[in-house]
Order: structure tokens, then sequence, then C-alpha cells
């Protein structure tokens, strides 16, 4: 028997007997629909899957100041050590592949930025947010941009709405892995 066949056996023998040794030991449980549901936060361009809840611009400026402005600085305009970039302004990205790129002038919907808040920030306590927390922080976000007025409430109904100005130019950078 050659070398690659003998290998490929105990292999195959070694994978099955772990299988069989974590299955009897009782490690794991059998996963129900509410423990895969807190994890399935992903929201979608469209915004598909978004929770319940609101917030506004005039709301933000005080959480952005408590949980937000030690990394991304006052305003959201970045320069914090360690650096975290601005999230605010931005030149148009056909200044160079070099532009800095900011919420205004990369991303191409406003429901990515309420994922992202949702899913990973405060950076040392992810998903620590309220779902009106996060609402409130986009709202804060988009209206430092001027993409949305100080008077406007995002909700799932008018979060999708928001024109983003790179949305008709945004180029998926793995197009392949989606």
């Amino acid at each position: 028997m050659s070398m690659p066949r003998i290998f490929a056996a105990v292999f195959a023998l070694l994978l099955t007997t772990a299988t069989a040794l974590a299955q009897d030991a009782g490690l794991g449980k059998p996963l129900i629909e509410s423990d895969i549901k807190q994890w399935d936060i992903a929201i979608l361009p469209d915004g598909t899957n978004l929770p319940p809840g609101s917030g506004m611009p005039t709301q933000g400026a005080k959480i952005f100041a408590e949980k937000c402005s030690g990394c991304h600085g006052e305003a959201a305009k970045g320069g914090v050590t360690p650096y975290w970039p601005t999230l605010v302004g931005g030149q148009p990205l056909t200044n160079g592949i070099d532009t800095v790129k900011t919420i205004a002038n990369y991303y191409a919907y406003p429901t990515t930025i309420f994922d992202y808040i949702r899913r990973a920030m405060p950076y040392n306590m992810p998903r620590s947010l309220s779902d009106d927390e996060v609402y409130t922080l986009t709202a804060y976000i988009l209206a430092l941009n001027k993409l949305i007025g100080d008077g406007d409430v995002m909700d799932a109904k008018s979060l999708p709405q928001v024109k983003m100005p790179n949305r008709d130019n945004f180029i998926m950078p793995y197009p392949d892995r989606i």
C-alpha cells in the first residue's frame, strides 16, 4: 500500500474516531433557532433585518462623546492615537487610490453604517449598544456628513432611503466572494 493511501486511511480513522468521542463526551449542544437568531444580525442594503427602534442626530452627539470620541475624535474628525480614521467628509474617490475613505465618499449604503456600528462598536465593547443608540449614532454620523438633516429620524423605514454619494460608483473589492 502506498504512503498517501496509508495516510488517507489513518486520517479518515482519526477523523471518525474524534467525531465519535466528541459526541460520546457530551460536548456542545444542538443549536436551536433562538441561539442562531442572536448572531444572525446582518443588515442588507435594502434594510432587510433592520430592528425596531429609531434615533435622531440631535441625540447622537452625547452618545458619540461618551462611547465613540475616545477613538474617533471630537465630532468624528479622527486623528486619535491609536489612529482611527475620520468618519466625516473626504474628497471624491476619483482623486486617486490614496484618497482617505470616509462614510461620505466610500460607503454605498447607509445600512452598512448601522450594521457595522451594531456589530463592532464600541471597539472595547462590541454589541453593547441598544438598537436605538445604533440608530441615533448612525443618524448623527449621516448628519455630520450632511447626508440627512438634524431633525431627520432614522428607523427601519427611513434609513435605507438615504442616498449615499458613492452608491452608484461603489465597486465591490472582492465580488467573487459573494
